[in-house]
């Protein structure tokens, strides 16, 4: 389930940062808007800057490209959802056959492993990028581009935000996991108790 919001905040979208420009001498403001989302390549969305002088407008685009950190990010959460089914339709309809030999928990063990790796680094690569994303479109850091113009409302971050804290948990989450499928393999042995393996010797010797 935290794999489903994990890319599905990230993947679906989009926000809108917006700038007031008050051109002299009128002083009547003006509200421009920048449209941007995922992938968050931010140069492909450009916005209509006024020039103050008449009615002509200077077409400008957002910086910076963080689409390699999303769309990574993106992916490990699809491949995890993915493999979670996978691995629900095993447990629940061919237990025995994951049982069968030790190969399918060993198998598990290192996927499960992996995966809590990926979302290791995907967490941390987009937790960066978001980092990035909001200070390019911060409207204060916009607003200092251009004459008689006034940073006007941001952009709504919280589904980006949630996304970061899901990729997280996923990682403890996947982490966890590998405990309990660690004591499926046959790495895992119970420890013998010397005060019970001394009783049970003790039960079995015959008396004289």
């Amino acid at each position: 389930v935290f794999a489903i919001f994990a890319f599905a905040t990230t993947g679906g979208y989009s926000g809108k940062t917006h700038l007031n420009f008050k051109c002299p001498p009128s002083e009547e403001e003006q509200d421009v808007s920048a449209v941007f989302g995922y992938p968050f390549r931010l140069p492909s969305y450009p916005y209509n800057v006024p020039l103050c002088n008449g009615s002509q407008t200077n077409v400008t685009y957002l910086q910076g490209d963080f689409s390699s950190s999303a769309e990574f990010f993106v992916c490990v959460g699809v491949f995890g959802f993915l493999y979670c089914t996978a691995t629900l339709v095993l447990y629940l309809g061919f237990q025995h056959v994951y049982r069968q030999t030790s190969r399918g928990p060993i198998v598990d063990l290192l996927v499960t492993a992996a995966f809590a790796f990926l979302w290791l680094v995907s967490s941390s690569a987009w937790g960066k990028g978001l980092t990035d994303v909001k200070w390019a479109t911060n409207p204060t850091h916009l607003a200092e581009l251009f004459k008689n113009c006034e940073p006007g409302e941001s952009p709504s971050m919280g589904r980006l935000n949630a996304s970061v804290i899901f990729g997280f948990l996923n990682l403890i989450l996947w982490a966890g996991n590998c405990w309990f499928i660690y004591k499926e393999t046959p790495f895992h042995k119970d420890p013998i108790q010397p005060d019970a393996a001394e009783g049970d010797a003790a039960a079995a010797k015959p008396y004289p």
